[in-house]
């Protein structure tokens, strides 16, 4: 029995201990506290350190997910989760939150997950004095006969303060008047209101009205005060006032009585007859407003009517003061209370509110996370405002009951958003009414997106077939992939990996829309160069961490006929028509050649069809179609041509198809010999055919360039002899001509490129004056040539010859030259200038450096040429027709020791020669001058530039202009009538040529 004994007290110990336990545990969970605040507080005022009210963390608030739900319309407070102090978010209006309530307070509920808590805290709205009393009109009219005796009660219309406690209506002031005192009521709810007391009886013949000021106080500090006027007219005697049957009545009215439902009828009875006796029925001054707007009175019968919606969850209770009044005259009005109780009845339907909804929620979120906090109520009483919820069982959702009218919506397992991305939760909320009423509301849960897809295109592989010879820039084709996440972790990026094609990065060949997929070609492809290539192109999402995958892109370019084909063989030679040899002898079918073409297309458009274009006989031969052998229809007979040309097309089978075409000239002879030379051209142009002429004029201007070689050669000997006599003295010779004439003429034959200027002067006389002071050479002839195959008879005429006279030299020392003391002389006299080749265009030429010389002619140089480096000036010479000609010393610069040598050789060669084949050999750059900087950017005055005197080594005379200043009139005997100047010219390039001699373009 002992043992037994112990175990059950040991058993009664732990089961409270148990018990203990349980209710501390639930006291943590479910803790509540309460704060008071005062109302009309502005944004960001302090409430309450929550967090360290609640015990709890205030680093981990935010972690937690700390948040405050509530199930007013506005979130009147808020919490500040880095101190967790509960502060004011929404100014409160007590009278708008409770209207006349006593007492004004509003619940919020805490939730705190990992773990889950709930507390629920209570803040208490405290009233401040914010409103003043007010009267509903600012005058008040009562009539009131002279008869009534003293402690007579006159009803007053009763001011209104929206505030509550003490800072409602206190009570009412009356101004000091002889007759009325004030009686000060309190109503059932504690309202009060004020009757207007008869002190001392009234004289209508001594006052006839009387006129007061009330005022309203209410118990606020500083108090508040409203005001209205009172205006009282004394009336005569009416001996009897009616009477109700009762002066208080308690009625019960069901809310949401229809409108015109009597509520009660009152009944007042009066003594008198007649009009004394008729009695009217009307609300007391003092009624509230609120009665006013929900009852009327008949004024005749007395009943008080149902006149807008009567709801008991505004109002249990209402007050009705009703007066009665007969229509004699000085009437006193009688008053009565009704007190109109109004009974509930289940006409709310519950209302849900969701005061917390955490959506979207993550797919991957864990069973038990709170998804909403919701609360329900019901404006009913009793049963009627008792209400359970409720939400579809097939659903990973489940609700659970926090506090009263409280639930909170939790995930029950997990979430697939690619599966069901959304989830409509009809909630039930359902009162005990009977008939219970229900309300439906669909909670919408958004499950959010996590990472957890890999993007897929729509295909294993693409295939494009892309036709060569694209435009670049054009598009390729359009890959697509798919991820079934969203929002960014569906946000595909395309790009294409790092890969050679032919050597070369892929990135140069094709580029891709990182937004939509699409390739684009960068380049234009050749189907000959490139027939395929593949391509990896990446699709990547924007998730964290990113997810790519990768497809194959193959590419193969087709052709296009874009290759026109080509003759492999036979070849041109020498840029005629090749040439083949066909016995005479040959029978029909004779294989005469065979025409070998290549297409770098392929398939239809590199298969080649050849065919006859043109023929001289297209009876004689045939080309296969597809071989392209040349083969004999027949046999030759004596009238066929011994040469034939044939044109063969080349034409591949592409569309539209390309050709090519070959000429084959077939020369038809009776024996094939060992080699046939080179035919060429078969035909001649005219301008080569053979004339008398042309030989005979060729064959005179040989032999005057063999007179001027020979004239050459003798100054060069002179200078020779005289080489140390010069040395002595370091002077600078100077030759010049000067023409004194009263009258010239300058004849300008030009024909053809081939132009000869002649000088001659009737009146005056040339001098040409050796610097040395040896005599004047021997007079020079003057030639006019024209050379072109186009002449019909002999242009070649002999000029009388330029008669001598003498010059003065003078000394230029400008450049510093050091002058070689060798003997020579300059001579000025007008040179014959063949042009021969094209016209070069105007600037000079400068003499080579690379000219060869044979050991002979360096030493027939060296004794004419020996150190020669000299300038000579030239003189200004007068106008033929009398005008002074004043032209700037040109200075003639002699090249390097070199260039005399191998000038003197060329000359040398060139009097040596006897045919016009010979001439036509001649190096132009022999006679070109040697380039000097002028001293100014002045043009050359004359075509003295290219004037060759014949003993001198014109071919490296450069002209330095004068000022322009100096240069007046530029006429000599070339520009004589003409008012072109004549510019000497020259291009290096024409010194490669070795087929022109001089260029002499004299116009420009």
């Amino acid at each position: 029995m002992d043992l037994r004994g112990s175990k059950r007290r040991l058993g009664g110990i732990w089961q409270g201990t148990c018990l203990a336990l349980v209710v501390c545990v639930l006291d943590l969970v479910w803790a509540q506290i309460r704060y008071s605040i005062p109302e009309e507080l502005e944004h960001g005022a302090f409430v309450g350190n929550i967090a360290e009210d609640l015990g709890l963390d205030v680093e981990r608030l935010s972690a937690r997910r700390f948040r405050i739900v509530s199930g007013a319309k506005k979130q009147y407070l808020e919490v500040n989760l880095e101190n967790g102090i509960l502060f004011v978010n929404e100014i409160i209006d007590r009278e708008e939150l409770c209207e006349q309530s006593l007492s004004c307070s509003f619940h919020l509920q805490v939730v705190i997950e990992n773990p889950l808590e709930l507390y629920r805290v209570e803040v208490e709205i405290l009233d401040v004095n914010d409103n003043s009393p007010s009267f509903p009109w600012s005058e008040f009219n009562l009539d009131i006969s002279e008869s009534a005796v003293p402690g007579s009660r006159f009803p007053l219309e009763s001011a209104q303060d929206l505030d509550v406690g003490s800072n409602s209506l206190r009570s009412y002031l009356l101004s000091v008047n002889e007759h009325f005192v004030l009686d000060i009521q309190t109503r059932s709810d504690g309202s009060k209101f004020a009757e207007l007391v008869l002190e001392s009886p009234l004289d209508r013949e001594q006052q006839n009205t009387h006129q007061m000021v009330l005022t309203a106080v209410d118990g606020g500090s500083p108090e508040r005060s409203g005001t209205a006027q009172i205006n009282i007219t004394v009336l005569d005697a009416n001996d009897n006032a009616p009477v109700f049957d009762q002066s208080f009545y308690r009625v019960r009215l069901v809310e949401n009585a229809p409108k015109g439902t009597v509520v009660i009828k009152l009944n007042a009875s009066d003594l008198d007859e007649g009009p004394n006796a008729d009695i009217t029925y009307s609300f007391s001054g003092h009624a509230p407003i609120k009665v006013r707007e929900l009852f009327s009175v008949d004024s005749r019968t007395g009943e008080i009517r149902v006149k807008g919606v009567v709801d008991y969850e505004k109002a249990r209770m209402h007050e009705i003061y009703v007066q009665a009044k007969d229509k004699g005259p000085s009437a006193v009005a009688v008053h009565c209370k009704v007190l109109v109780n109004i009974l509930d009845v289940n006409d709310n339907l519950p209302e849900v509110i969701l005061t917390s909804v955490s959506t979207p929620v993550q797919e991957d979120a864990p069973p038990g996370t709170v998804i909403a906090v919701i609360s329900v109520m019901d404006k009913d009483s009793g049963e009627n405002g008792n209400v359970d919820c409720e939400i579809p069982h097939h659903v990973p959702f489940q609700l659970h009951s926090s506090f009263k009218n409280y639930y909170t919506l939790v995930t029950c397992d997990f979430l697939d958003r690619e599966t069901v991305p959304e989830y409509n939760i009809t909630l039930t909320a359902r009162d005990m009414g009977a008939p219970p009423l229900f309300t439906r509301k669909t909670i919408l849960v958004q499950v959010s997106d996590m990472n957890d897809n890999t993007p897929r295109f729509k295909q294993p592989s693409y295939t494009v077939y892309l036709t060569e010879n694209n435009a670049p820039g054009a598009s390729i084709c359009s890959v697509t992939a798919l991820d079934p996440d969203s929002d960014q972790n569906a946000y595909l990026s395309y790009s294409i990996l790092e890969g050679d094609i032919q050597g070369m990065p892929v990135s140069t060949y094709v580029s891709i829309n990182s937004d939509n997929g699409n390739i684009y070609a960068l380049r234009s492809f050749d189907h000959e160069q490139l027939r395929n290539f593949q391509i990896l192109v990446q699709a990547q999402d924007a998730g964290f961490p990113p997810l790519r995958t990768n497809v194959t892109v193959n590419v193969f370019i087709l052709d296009q006929n874009d290759n026109a084909p080509v003759i492999v063989a036979p070849l041109p030679q020498n840029g005629t028509a090749a040439t083949e040899v066909v016995p005479r002898s040959v029978d029909a079918g004779y294989l005469v050649a065979k025409i070998t073409a290549t297409d770098a297309d392929a398939g239809q458009n590199s298969r080649l069809f050849y065919q006859v274009l043109q023929a001289n006989d297209p009876s004689l031969f045939s080309v296969a179609l597809y071989t392209g052998e040349i083969r004999t229809i027949r046999r030759f007979v004596e009238k066929d041509p011994i040469r034939q040309m044939l044109v063969i097309l080349v034409k591949d089978n592409g569309q539209p198809p390309l050709s090519a075409t070959v000429s084959i000239i077939l020369s038809v002879v009776d024996n094939v010999p060992e080699s046939l030379p080179d035919f060429g051209d078969l035909t001649l142009s005219p301008q080569y055919r053979s004339n008398l002429t042309l030989y005979l004029i060729v064959s005179l201007g040989v032999i005057s360039f063999t007179f001027l070689v020979a004239i050459i050669v003798l100054a060069a000997i002179k200078g020779y002899r005289d080489r140390h006599s010069i040395r002595r003295y370091n002077f600078s010779l100077s030759a010049c001509c000067r023409f004194r004439s009263e009258e010239s003429t300058t004849d300008v034959f030009k024909k053809s490129n081939l132009n000869v200027h002649i000088t001659t002067g009737t009146k005056g006389s040339t001098n040409c004056v050796e610097a040395n002071g040896n005599g004047p050479l021997s007079q020079p002839y003057c030639y006019k040539m024209c050379l072109t195959p186009e002449s019909s008879k002999s242009d070649f005429m002999f000029l009388k010859s330029c008669s001598p006279m003498n010059a003065t030299p003078q000394k230029n020392n400008a450049k510093g030259a050091d002058y070689p003391k060798s003997g020579w002389s300059a001579q000025d006299s007008r040179s014959l200038i063949v042009n021969n080749g094209p016209t070069i265009p105007n600037e000079l030429k400068q003499a080579k450096m690379d000219w060869t010389l044979t050991k002979n002619q360096r030493n027939s140089a060296h004794k004419s040429f020996s150190s020669m480096e000299r300038t000579f000036p030239r003189r200004p010479r007068p106008d033929p027709d009398g005008f002074s000609c004043p032209v700037a010393p040109q200075y003639y610069t002699w090249g390097s020791h070199m260039r005399e040598y191998k000038m003197s050789s060329q000359v040398e060669g060139i009097g040596g020669v006897g045919s016009v084949g010979s001439v036509g050999r001649v190096p132009n750059r022999l006679w070109t001058p040697s380039s000097t900087q002028p001293p100014s950017a002045q043009p050359p005055p004359d075509y003295q530039h290219n004037v060759y005197i014949p003993g001198t080594p014109s071919g490296y005379c450069t002209l330095k202009p004068a000022p322009r200043g100096e240069l007046d009139v530029y006429n000599s005997f070339s520009t004589f009538g003409k008012k072109k100047r004549f510019i000497s010219s020259y291009d290096p390039s024409f010194d490669q040529r070795e087929d022109n001699l001089i260029n002499n373009d004299l116009f420009k």
